[in-house]
């Protein structure tokens, strides 16, 4: 069974290509989420494998959502998406229990390898 994934980022753009990425490489799709309230509701309700969480986000970041989400399940498994320069954002976000994080622009081969890493 393919495994399933919520992508979380404010830009629709950014959500099209990771989706591209991951449907091209066998991983199903399961929602979507512009903001960290929508993520933490799309991932109460569709319990997915996996999240890819951008950063930075209106209503709610994805450091808070990630806190959110980890709080109410511990197994939850999130890699954040950062853009270059948010180094200290990347080490909160790890500190939080975040399995791994993606720098934009993405690279499709390494959004490939922390996915296949992180569900390892």
């Amino acid at each position: 069974m393919s495994k399933r994934i919520l992508i979380v980022d404010d830009a629709a753009f950014m959500r099209m290509m990771i989706k591209d990425i991951l449907s091209k490489n066998g991983f199903e799709v399961v929602g979507e989420a512009a903001d960290g309230v929508q993520a933490i509701e799309k991932y109460n309700e569709l319990k997915p494998d996996l999240v890819t969480m951008d950063i930075t986000m209106p209503e709610m970041d994805g450091i808070t959502a990630l806190k959110e989400i980890k709080a109410k399940h511990p197994n939850a498994t999130i890699i954040m998406c950062s853009a270059m320069g948010q180094q200290a954002m990347v080490i909160d976000a790890i500190q939080a229990g975040a399995k791994d994080f993606i720098v934009k622009p993405f690279q499709a081969d390494r959004v490939i390898e922390a996915i296949s890493k992180a569900l390892g």
